[in-house]
């Protein structure tokens, strides 16, 4: 699909709902008024381009297609997580409903075209490669009568967790993510209204990368403790990145699974550890990202060299170590995001890291990593895990269909 071309006109019925709303309680020339501002995002968008053909506002990134995107997708530098609980009136057949109407929303306004009943459509105009992609918690996926991956469950307890219900579970995940504050902003409310008929609003999170612009493509980025995080990721479009993330498996085959979790970081505590004690912690430099026994941040970390006093060069206790399995199954894509919400009390500020990590079997490849990082990783000094959170993404749809129609259809 092209940037500049709206999905179909489907949804008739939906807005002639709308728009009969609109006669009823305003009366015909105001519902008119309101038709003709549903429809005019195509010659705000005309405007906004004009001598601007290259403005990072205008990309987009393809809505439909085997994959949902905002997995294989570039991170953006912001993005919204929301978590929803189903009412318990909806059934399979209002599961459908709700899915048609979100793909259309999220079909519209990543090409920048505003959604059905959208008041405010100058604000859809700028997508900034927005993106929007659905997860099914085992709620869900239990009012279809399907079976769900043997992985769609809570993980099972680690010794560093202090989870705060606040921050986990859910029946649908919705992430939106895009460039710009405002674009992304907008595209959440207006999914998140047409939720209301269907889903209470259970929690959102809010991360951010840098600006767009500020590094180069392609850099790692940096979490709030200055390291660089997610070095060792598979490269998307890559055999090796297909085998990690996508499922082979039923409905959910080109599909994965999604893992969320809050990491509370308590960077008054880091403050006061040198640069020799970060470094050895982490098992890599903190001014370049290379492994302690390399020079490069991308280098092969070698495990087995020693010191001049036979001590490991990477400390089995650092990060890097626990991290790294030496089964290959035992691997996944991170797509990860910083927090920086409002401090309260002493503490200088509430920060931490989104961790999202994207994986064809949870069971398989998260949860022994994430073991052996619950039993000897050094970083828990300073890191807590106070959200939780699984998700299975089903596969993307072609145009006509909606996503999760695999399952549902």
């Amino acid at each position: 699909m092209t940037g500049d071309r709206a999905p179909g006109r489907r949804g008739s019925t939906r807005r002639q709902f709308l728009l009969g709303g609109a006669v009823a309680g305003v009366g015909a020339a105001t519902a008119v008024g309101i038709s003709s501002a549903l429809d005019r995002p195509s010659d705000a968008r005309e405007d906004a381009d004009t001598g601007s053909a290259a403005r990072h506002g205008a990309a987009v990134v393809p809505f439909y297609g085997p994959h949902q995107a905002g997995i294989d997708t570039e991170p953006q530098a912001h993005a919204v997580f929301a978590s929803l609980d189903l009412r318990d009136d909806v059934d399979r057949s209002g599961l459908v409903r709700l899915m048609r109407i979100l793909t259309d929303d999220a079909a519209r306004l990543t090409q920048g075209a505003n959604a059905l009943a959208d008041s405010e459509p100058e604000l859809a105009v700028d997508p900034a490669r927005l993106t929007v992609t659905f997860g099914f918690g085992p709620g869900f996926v239990a009012r279809t009568d399907t079976p769900a991956p043997a992985w769609l469950a809570p993980l099972p307890a680690f010794s560093i967790d202090r989870l705060d219900p606040a921050y986990g579970d859910g029946d649908l995940l919705i992430q939106v993510a895009s460039d710009d504050p405002i674009t992304l902003a907008h595209a959440t409310r207006m999914l998140l209204k047409d939720t209301r008929s269907f889903a209470a609003l259970r929690w959102t999170q809010r991360g951010f990368r840098r600006a767009y612009g500020t590094a180069k493509p392609g850099a790692t980025m940096r979490n709030l403790f200055g390291q660089v995080d997610g070095t060792v990721n598979p490269t998307p479009g890559t055999a090796d990145f297909d085998d990690v993330v996508w499922s082979a498996t039923g409905w959910l085959a080109g599909g994965t699974g999604v893992v969320v979790r809050r990491i509370r970081m308590d960077l008054d505590k880091w403050d006061r550890l040198d640069r020799g004690g970060r470094d050895q912690t982490i098992g890599r430099f903190q001014s370049n990202g290379a492994p302690l026994t390399g020079t490069e941040e991308h280098d092969e970390p070698d495990f087995e060299a020693t010191t001049a006093l036979g001590f490991p060069v990477i400390p089995e206790f650092s990060h890097l170590r626990r991290a790294r399995s030496d089964d290959t199954t035992e691997r996944i894509f991170r797509r990860v995001y910083n927090y920086d919400d409002a401090p309260e009390g002493d503490r200088v500020s509430d920060s931490g890291l989104l961790f999202v990590s994207f994986q064809a079997d949870v069971a398989r490849q998260f949860t022994p990593l994430q073991r052996r990082l619950d039993e000897l990783d050094l970083l828990n000094e300073w890191t807590t895990p106070v959200g939780s959170a699984v998700f299975a993404i089903p596969p993307g749809c072609e145009e006509g269909g909606y996503v999760g129609e695999t399952l549902l259809a």
